[in-house]
Order: structure tokens, then C-alpha cells, then sequence
């Protein structure tokens, strides 16, 4: 296998112009480590971030963006066990480090695509407890989608959102990865759903795609007047959703709060729209309101969702395929949000035969 491999690398942050498409050598695998041939890497938001730079987040460079990578494994450190050359795995973009000893004492959780180098690239290395098997009943590719904004939807919805089949649930930024997530999960619990995002035409794919009960354009709608229209009332007189799924912060915080009823509950995670915005509290305590927030999510929730779509009570949309060698291209059409749901970048590097191959 050759030294080098084909990657989308930044050497420095700042707009899309910092971004190339080059030879890069791979990295040794240390003990526990295993280097996944890439067949897709789904592209979210945080890429951008990481790209721009975060304020107090140091990121190495250079640095290969990409957190969701999933592939066949391409080679494995000699102490890994249970795993064999070819198998079809998903990568866990989060390495936390409890069960054995951590061989990075210095930053004990890492990220792939942000302090890890990721999956823009022919080949991509993780700790061998990042892996979750993909059934072949499983494209690869969507597969790939589940991580980051699945990951994240699902911890905000089935965790903190505790939603049943009696809630009335809106989805702000609906037509988002994480928002695509949210609205399916809801459905699949038999809420009434109502999807919010920024078109016409997303509205529609919304209702045709994922099957909501009302969307809500908001570039010409104000989601508190529909939500009032939609409900019977405000919060305070008898309307409103009980659960209210929030990752774009900004204009949409204050707005969201108001979308509750009394008693309701906003899960939040993200900040999309700015993470600074006025808060009108007396709606929280005179509605008797629970904002909860929510980080990431569990391993185990990835493992959950693969079963999901193994089961296909989950359909994460791809909205667009660009080649390794177009990953540049790709980042820029999430940038301008050119496309509905998910944009995947697909690669085909070589993975060595295995022992029974060659037998």
C-alpha cells in the first residue's frame, strides 16, 4: 500500500480557498488502530466551523476534514481482534477513552475531521472502539449519514425531547441533516409533526420525503403567527407544540420559546443562526417551560440508529454524491445549501486481499 493517499486538507483556516485536494501521507497505525478504506464521508455544518476555525477549539494542521467516515477495513494494528480486512464499518466520530489505558493522555476525547484527521480522504484512521458494523441490508453510503446530525438528532429527540404519540412537535431547520432526523424520528412515534425551514420548495420535499403533517416556510412565514394558527393559541391561551426541536438558535431561540405551550419543552442543540440572542424569560417561567440542551451523543446511539435503518423505520436522504477528487466542490454546495438533506463524498481506494483471498 502506498505511503501516500489522496485527501481534501487545509493547512491553515479560513474561507474555501484554504482548502486542497492533494497527496498527503498516511499516518503509521499506533496499537488499537485500524484504517478504514473510505467509501463515503457525509458532509455536515461542523465542517465548515472547522474549516473557518472555532474560537477555543486549537485544531492541528494540516487537517483532513470530514467527521463521518464509513468504509471497509483496509488494515488493522496487530493487537485488534474481531475484526477482519474487508468488513464494512462505521466510524464513531468521538474516541473517548475509559475502558483501557489512553494512549493520548494530552486530549483524551478527539473528533475526526476537527482534531483527528477525517474521512475527506482515500483512507481514514480510528481506535478500533470506534466502529459500528454495517449489516449488508445498509448502503454504505447511508450509513455515512448517521453519525454527526442523526447522532445528534436522535439524542435530542428520543433522550432529552421524550416524545410520544400525543405531542404536537415542531422541527426548526427541519430540512437540515439533524432536522431530517428529528422529523423522521417524530413520525415514527405517531406524533403530529410540523416541519420549518426556508423555501417553498424544501417544504414540499419535506411533505413528500418524510411525510409532515404541516410545514412552515419561514423566508415568508413567522413561525409564531403559524404556530398559533396551526395550534388554536399562543402558550399562554391553550396553543402551542410541546416539543419544540431547536438547532439554529439566533432569531429562532426567542421565536421557538413562544412556539411552546404551557408546560412544553424545547431540546436544543446548536446554534446555526448565532448563539447570542435575546431571551424574553418571563415566557419560560410564566409557561412553566423546560429548555434542555443536548451535546453529541452516546456510541451507543449510533449503534441504535444503524438498526433503525437496518429495520427501515429510518431513511436518512442523500441529496447529492460528489467523487473524493470534487470533495472541494461538495464543501462548497453545503456552504451555499444547494442541496436537500445529506451530500456524501464517495472514494474507492484499494483494500489489500485477506488471507482467505489469497488461500
Amino acid at each position: 500500500m502506498s505511503p501516500n493517499m489522496n485527501a481534501v486538507v487545509i493547512d491553515e483556516q479560513g474561507d474555501a480557498d484554504v482548502m486542497r485536494y492533494r497527496a498527503i501521507e498516511m499516518p503509521a497505525l499506533l496499537p488499537g488502530q485500524v484504517r478504514i478504506a473510505m467509501r463515503a464521508c457525509s458532509l455536515n455544518y461542523h465542517d465548515i466551523l472547522t474549516r473557518r476555525g472555532m474560537p477555543g477549539v486549537r485544531t492541528p494542521l494540516p487537517m483532513i476534514l470530514g467527521c463521518d467516515c464509513a468504509g471497509v477495513v483496509a488494515e488493522m494494528a496487530p493487537d485488534v481482534e474481531g475484526f477482519e480486512l474487508g468488513d464494512r464499518v462505521l466510524a464513531d466520530p468521538i474516541s473517548r477513552f475509559a475502558p483501557r489505558e489512553d494512549p493520548e493522555p494530552k486530549m483524551p476525547i478527539k473528533f475526526l475531521g476537527d482534531t483527528r484527521w477525517g474521512g475527506y480522504a482515500d483512507y481514514c484512521v480510528v481506535w478500533d472502539r470506534q466502529l459500528v458494523r454495517i449489516p449488508e441490508s445498509v448502503p454504505i453510503e447511508v450509513a455515512a449519514c448517521l453519525p454527526v446530525a442523526y447522532g445528534s438528532a436522535y439524542r435530542m429527540v428520543m433522550h432529552h425531547g421524550k416524545i410520544k404519540t400525543s405531542d404536537r412537535v415542531l422541527v426548526l431547520g427541519a430540512s437540515g441533516g439533524v432536522g431530517n432526523c428529528a422529523v423522521q424520528l417524530a413520525k415514527s412515534v405517531g406524533c403530529f409533526v410540523v416541519g420549518a425551514c426556508g423555501s417553498e420548495a424544501r417544504c414540499r420535499q419535506l411533505e413528500e420525503l418524510f411525510g409532515v403533517d404541516e410545514t412552515i416556510n419561514t423566508a415568508e412565514e413567522d413561525i409564531v403567527r403559524e404556530t398559533r394558527r396551526l395550534t388554536g393559541g399562543s402558550l399562554l391561551q391553550g396553543g402551542g407544540f410541546d416539543v419544540v426541536v431547536n438547532s439554529q438558535g439566533g432569531e429562532f431561540w426567542a421565536k421557538g420559546i413562544r412556539c411552546l405551550k404551557g408546560g412544553g419543552r424545547m431540546v436544543a442543540n446548536g446554534a446555526l443562526a448565532g448563539f447570542d440572542p435575546p431571551t424574553d424569560i418571563r415566557y419560560i417561567f410564566q409557561g412553566e417551560l423546560t429548555i434542555q440542551g443536548s451535546n453529541g451523543w452516546l456510541h451507543e446511539d449510533v449503534e441504535n440508529l444503524v438498526e433503525l435503518v437496518a429495520a427501515g423505520k429510518l431513511d436518512p436522504h442523500i441529496g447529492a454524491r460528489y467523487p473524493l477528487e470534487q470533495g472541494i466542490e461538495a464543501h462548497k454546495a453545503l456552504e451555499d445549501r444547494k442541496h436537500f438533506g445529506k451530500i456524501v463524498i464517495t472514494g474507492d481506494a484499494p483494500v489489500p486481499p485477506s488471507r482467505s483471498d489469497l488461500a
